[in-house]
């Protein structure tokens, strides 16, 4: 069945996706002049930051990208998942995932998808057009002249692209010493024996080899939509980020002298790779430029040293910021629009309204709008994967779950009808299952559904008791869904566990607030300042839990000093604008709002704090224009919602406050939602009071 509607705002779209790029790198490069075809594409577009969900990792981060769902609902948890032959763990697959992804959905509208190089594409699924998987450098020769044959399973298209492909990619043994130089100039310099250079060359040449199958691919037949990827700035930067400049303490004066520029020089050569590929592409072509998430790169960049493997591989999402980049530019897209707070869910939204086609209701994002030239004309459809028709996918023998089927060979095992896979094996897979758990807990609890993750932190913990990070969470999660007792008594274990702990110090303050046990409260805030009052990385929170417990001045005074320690973050700002507020000192908050949307223009709170301070301080057209926009970046978010209501009732505009009351009622309240008024009830009371003036 297919839904192609009348209007299509976009002819040919490509989804380019940059794995960690981070607007922190990528803007004094384009000031620099040293990007030029990424800064044509933002002349002619808009650029965005856009904000990435937890666990920050990047095969469930692009799974989320290209279905518009939560990993929940999508499937892939993890880099690896059990292998269902039994023999320890694989690549997570494309047989894993649960929902049609946006190729799928193209193919079954009758529209041309190429997919290259996605996360968890492996095997390539039969769309309408050439997909070709992650796996694409599996199984490279040892020497330039052994033999290269395509792994099974990589390439899905017409043979003589496929060979094409093949022939384009380039082993680590074809990068020339003067190649290599691109990215390294001081590779002379390195030392005898380092094995820097080479993994710099491998990575070289994985980047290559795929922009060489993404331009074949692209040069195979018209094309609707083309969705090429590429993981080079996140895998070099796990490698490579730490010898940028300014030097980390424990970098070497000489390491910084060879390794200084490669990251810098890393952006500039996806650059080069931008143009080349638009030039196949075309003029007439739009494009999404994306990333999943961002990548630290100055004073908060993490020191991870003497650690074990395991413990490596938790760490290294330390290195991920919150904000990736976003730009949508060519014909239908508009030029310098202000686009409000867009997520990893909004890409398939957006995509699929582009190319004329109904948005899924069981898609967790949103269209964004504002992106478009023209204001889009969005239909749904209740789910795509209740459409049938013909999707590209693979067929229902071939999908499935690895971890259901690892427990059918595991009960043949017990049974005797197989032979055991060793010990090894198991530890492996056992591994697999547990943090993957692990991170659709984090999934749960972070899309507001503490409640559903309680049970899986609970199982953990019970497993695993010496693990502090399932503790934590689990106590998080119960908080956040309301069982307060629970989250007490699972914080004296982890307070057991790790003595000290300024999370666990922090949460008990809150707890106990939420509880009502302001005395018990007061205490625990003394011992949390006594212990951590004076680490700077701390001031922020502190300054919010000290806003619970109604100590305004203390908040205000521990706001400024997280302004002081991070005076480029916007959040601080928030912290102390809450405390002006609360203070009366209108005025100040709203220098203090002002700041942070100089940071970050798409925080719906900044603008929120700065309506309440308006509207207190009388003027009221400015309060109704900020909580306007404070709406525009958080639609459904109840408190400016009804805050709006009153200011536009105060204004005399009863039919606009009536609309906005209406909202209201239709938008249910989440248990995030609940959390979120814990934390920020000041705000409330704000808005109680402003509301009970006006109507004496």
């Amino acid at each position: 069945m297919r839904y192609l509607m009348r209007t299509r705002p976009v002819q040919r779209l490509l989804i380019l996706g940059w794995d960690a790029a981070d607007w922190q790198i990528i803007d004094p490069l384009l000031a620099r002049g040293q990007m030029p075809n990424l800064a044509a594409l933002i002349a002619a577009g808009t650029r965005a930051n856009l904000r990435t969900m937890e666990p920050k990792l990047s095969p469930i981060l692009w799974s989320t990208i290209a279905t518009g769902k939560t990993a929940d609902k999508h499937g892939i948890l993890n880099f690896v998942e059990p292998n269902p032959s039994g023999d320890g763990v694989r690549v997570s697959a494309s047989t894993t995932r649960k929902t049609k992804a946006l190729w799928n959905i193209l193919t079954q509208n009758a529209l041309r998808v190429h997919a290259v190089g996605w996360y968890a594409s492996h095997p390539a699924e039969p769309i309408s057009g050439t997909c070709v998987s992650n796996l694409l450098m599996e199984q490279a020769p040892s020497s330039a002249s052994a033999p290269w044959p395509l792994m099974t399973g990589v390439v899905h298209g017409a043979p003589e692209c496929a060979t094409r492909i093949a022939a384009a990619r380039v082993g680590v043994t074809d990068i020339t010493r003067d190649e290599l130089k691109e990215l390294l100039p001081n590779a002379a310099q390195a030392a005898r024996g380092d094995h820097r250079p080479a993994t710099l060359a491998k990575e070289f040449a994985r980047m290559r080899s795929l922009h060489r199958a993404a331009i074949e691919t692209l040069r195979s037949g018209a094309w609707d939509c083309a969705m090429v990827f590429h993981d080079t700035i996140d895998t070099i930067g796990h490698h490579f980020m730490e010898y940028r400049p300014p030097r980390m303490s424990h970098v070497k004066p000489a390491d910084l002298r060879v390794y200084g520029e490669v990251m810098d020089r890393v952006y500039r050569m996806h650059d080069r790779l931008l143009g080349e590929l638009m030039e196949v592409a075309g003029p007439d072509t739009s494009v999404m430029l994306i990333s999943d998430h961002g990548f630290h790169s100055g004073a908060e960049r993490p020191v991870i040293l003497d650690v074990s493997k395991e413990e490596r591989a938790t760490l290294e999402s330390r290195w991920h910021r919150v904000h990736g980049v976003a730009i949508f530019s060519g014909p239908g897209f508009c030029a310098g629009a202000s686009i409000g707070a867009p997520t990893l869910l909004d890409v398939t939204p957006t995509a699929l309204t582009a190319l004329g086609l109904p948005v899924g209701l069981d898609m967790d994002g949103r269209v964004v709008t504002e992106a478009f030239a023209v204001a889009p004309t969005i239909a749904t459809v209740p789910s795509w994967d209740d459409v049938p028709g013909e999707a590209g996918m693979h067929p229902p023998e071939m999908r499935q779950d690895p971890f259901e089927a690892s427990d059918a060979l595991q009960q043949l095992i017990d049974l005797g009808y197989m032979a055991d896979m060793g010990g090894d094996h198991k530890k492996l897979v056992e591994l697999t299952r547990r943090e993957s758990q692990f991170n659709l807990g984090v999934v749960l609890m972070t899309t507001g559904r503490a409640g559903l993750a309680v049970p899986i932190f609970l199982k953990l913990v019970a497993e695993f008791p010496g693990e502090a990070r399932y503790l934590s969470l689990l106590v998080h999660c119960q908080h956040a869904a309301g069982d307060h007792a629970a989250s007490l008594a699972s914080l004296e274990q982890w307070e057991q566990r790790a003595p000290g702990n300024a999370e666990a110090a922090m949460l008990r303050v809150v707890s106990l607030v939420a509880i009502g046990n302001d005395a018990d409260a007061a205490l625990a805030m003394q011992t949390l300042l006594l212990h951590h009052g004076n680490a700077p990385d701390r001031a922020r929170p502190i300054a919010d839990i000290l806003a619970l417990l109604g100590q305004w001045q203390a908040s205000s005074e521990y706001a400024a000093r997280a302004v002081e320690h991070d005076p480029n973050a916007p959040e601080p700002r928030l912290s102390a604008a809450r405390a002006a507020l609360e203070l009366g000192h209108y005025e100040q908050c709203a220098e203090y709002c002002m700041d942070a949307t100089e940071r970050d223009m798409a925080i719906p709170e900044a603008h929120h704090l700065l309506g309440a301070a308006l509207a207190w301080a009388g003027e009221l057209e400015h309060a109704a224009q900020s909580l306007q926009i404070a709406l525009k970046f958080a639609p459904k978010n109840r408190e400016s919602l009804a805050f709006a209501a009153e200011v536009e009732r105060a204004r005399g505009h009863a039919a606009a406050a009536a609309e906005l009351h209406a909202r209201l009622v239709e938008c249910p309240v989440h248990e995030s939602d609940r959390s979120a008024t814990q934390l920020n009830r000041h705000s409330v009371r704000h808005a109680q009071a402003w509301n009970e003036r006006e109507r004496s």
